[in-house]
């Protein structure tokens, strides 16, 4: 009944207009009045607000796919199986000290570099890439609407975050 494509649109917006449900019904418990439905439904409007932006980045981060390979995050590791090339490898989320955006060829790609040196290329477009937001989330001091805005501009390299330097405290 309803076209593929407007079905995809929809569906990509689902969880931010679940988002914007959850704070119109926080508006209603306010418009009910009274000591309890007034800083109840004032909770659910803020809920609501802040899911709404962090579904709204969450959208923005994931994009179709069309390029090869596919992500994993699991067990809080990230994984790539790139297609030819000799791309694709794991990094732990602990272990990793430096996200880049590169543009090359024409295309961005997520370099990913751990302790070791090593670093993993991860197209944004790849699928399961999506999982990459909640995955960066999780590292101290990052800056996600940095990350989410760094995708809309075209440069041929953005350093986006370095792992913090761990702070020496001194035993009595």
């Amino acid at each position: 009944m309803i076209r593929p494509a407007v079905a995809a649109g929809l569906a990509r917006w689902r969880e931010v207009a679940a988002a914007l449900a959850t704070a119109l019904l926080g508006l209603w418990l306010v418009s009910l009045g009274g000591y309890l439905l007034r800083p109840l439904g004032a909770g659910v409007i803020v809920l609501g607000a802040a899911w709404g932006l962090i579904a709204f980045r969450r959208m923005r981060f994931a994009r179709s796919i069309d390029a090869p390979g596919v992500v994993e995050v699991d067990e809080g590791q990230i994984g790539y199986f790139g297609a030819g090339q000799g791309l694709g490898g794991y990094v732990a989320l602990r272990d990793l000290t430096e996200i880049r955006l590169l543009l090359l060829r024409g295309r961005q790609y997520w370099r990913l570099k751990g302790a070791d040196g090593q670093a993993i290329l991860i197209p944004p477009a790849a699928a399961g890439a999506g999982a990459l937001y909640d995955a960066f989330a999780s590292l101290p001091e990052i800056d996600m609407g940095r990350l989410t805005a760094a995708l809309d501009r075209r440069v041929a390299a953005q350093g986006l975050w370095t792992r913090p330097a761990k702070k020496l405290t001194q035993q009595p």
